[in-house]
């Protein structure tokens, strides 16, 4: 069973490789971000309160993220395995998630670090031209990135579940590597 935990600075290629490696394990594809930005498009009060956030460049507050993560993981189709995209982004998200995942029986994940430097992942967020991604934004996610969400790599490294991929290469070098990663640690 694969569950899987994607890492890497905002532009990094997570959410384009998660779909991907979704799509070729056949298990769902957990965004958070397309959760919250469904969220803000339907107003719904998660919606309302996460936008704020999401304007300023800042993480949405944990509880709200957690809430919505524990709720998706409980449904039929994670029970298979899953890939997680966009949480945690922090520490104590990783604890919480770790003793999620312990109570209801679904540890056994990896964790991959998709690696970028910065002036890769500023060109690629501002060629999206999302309303979201100006480059003052930008570089706030990447400050709020090194600050809150790179401590991670040190938290899983350390429990032995960290795999590293790099991605500052086309899309398709990104996918045969990530391909190549989880099947020699299978």
């Amino acid at each position: 069973m694969t569950r899987l935990i994607f890492l890497g600075p905002p532009g990094a290629g997570k959410g384009t490789q998660a779909q991907i490696m979704a799509e070729h394990l056949s298990i769902p594809h957990i965004s958070t971000g397309d959760i919250l930005r469904q969220a803000m498009k339907e107003q719904t009060p998660l919606g309302i309160k996460a936008q704020s956030y999401v304007d300023s460049g800042d993480l949405v507050p944990d509880q709200l993220v957690q809430d919505l993560v524990a709720e998706r993981l409980e449904q039929a189709d994670a029970q298979s395995g899953w890939i997680l995209d966009g949480f945690p982004r922090k520490v104590t998200q990783a604890a919480f998630l770790e003793e999620l995942l312990q109570t209801t029986g679904q540890g056994g994940e990896k964790v991959v670090n998709l690696d970028a430097p910065d002036a890769v992942v500023v060109a690629r967020l501002l060629s999206r031209g999302r309303k979201d991604d100006s480059e003052e934004v930008i570089r706030h996610r990447l400050e709020v990135y090194r600050h809150e969400t790179a401590p991670l790599i040190d938290y899983y490294r350390d429990r032995h579940k960290l795999l590293t991929v790099n991605g500052d290469q086309s899309q398709a070098e990104v996918t045969h590597a990530l391909k190549a990663t989880l099947e020699n640690r299978e």
